[in-house]
């Protein structure tokens, strides 16, 4: 199903043939189209080992080659697994934008019934532990003020009376936007911790992927598994595991309500597992009570 104006709908033959003008030595791989939730690309298993990312909206290699580029930074500073980038393909005939190949990874997204507070905790406190050499927020993606996302939420606030108590999120919201700002050091952020990217593998969490919205910023964005993964008791897990503070906690919780109220009413005719996990997220915000401070 078409989610977005201007997406390429790309068949296996044309991968295939992809491959084999690009890649020879993969020629003889066979090619099966993955079933994905996601919202950003075509997946394509190339043999048994490797898998291939097409993006829907065709683009650059500025932006893939800058998510490998994270992929290979990250590798040897976190705890799970994260993409093993091989290779860029070129635009050519049935595809005219980037594309890039990686290792595959075992696995299923994760639901609330995972354990992996422990674990996405352990993740993203390495993450916040590597090396920012000065670097700050680059004034364009997620991790700079929550303000930033203020009129994003409230025009997705009025467009969604009819599917969402969007009063009581709008009385979230409001709280979110009072708390004190971010005044710490910027640190590393995934800023897309959401179930699908989140690979469970023999009970625990074997890999976090999808590094395309890898960043510099608040570390109040990856607290967004919180609402939109993790049952109450592993709530309280994660908030204690990453000692988070309440200002922090309150901006985490506007993360998470930015994200979803703004995924609902796009994707709700058009993914309905990316629709539903926005829904399960603006539940969750609603009968959560903020946590006292636990540092």
């Amino acid at each position: 199903m078409t989610m977005h104006a201007g997406q390429v709908d790309l068949t296996p033959d044309a991968v295939t043939a992809l491959v084999a003008a690009q890649f020879p030595a993969w020629a003889s791989l066979p090619v099966h189209p993955v079933a994905s939730t996601g919202t950003v690309n075509a997946l394509f298993r190339l043999g048994d080992d490797l898998v291939l990312r097409f993006p829907l909206l065709p683009e650059g290699p500025d932006d893939l080659r800058r998510e490998q580029d994270h992929a290979r930074l990250l590798a040897p500073h976190v705890p799970s697994r994260v993409p093993e980038p091989l290779a860029l393909g070129e635009p050519g005939p049935g595809y005219p934008g980037w594309w890039a190949a990686y290792r595959w990874i075992p696995g299923r997204p994760a639901t609330p019934a995972d354990d992996v507070a422990t674990d996405l905790a352990a993740f993203v406190l390495a993450l916040q532990a590597m090396d920012t050499e000065g670097g700050a927020w680059n004034g364009r993606s997620r991790g700079g003020p929550l303000h930033t996302r203020d009129e994003d939420v409230r025009g997705a606030l009025a467009g969604s009376t009819h599917l969402t108590d969007t009063a009581g999120l709008a009385t979230i919201w409001a709280d979110c936007l009072a708390a004190d700002v971010h005044d710490g050091p910027d640190v590393w952020l995934h800023a897309d911790l959401m179930p699908g990217n989140l690979l469970i593998h023999e009970g625990r969490l074997a890999a976090v992927i999808d590094l395309g919205a890898v960043c510099l910023g608040d570390p109040a964005v990856d607290l967004m598994p919180a609402w939109n993964l993790l049952p109450a008791a592993a709530r309280a897990t994660y908030r204690k595991a990453l000692g988070t503070d309440d200002a922090t906690w309150r901006r985490g919780r506007g993360w998470a309500l930015s994200q979803a109220i703004t995924a609902l009413p796009y994707y709700v005719d058009t993914n309905p597992a990316m629709a539903e996990t926005a829904r399960h997220t603006l539940t969750v915000l609603l009968d959560d009570q903020p946590l006292t401070e636990t540092r």
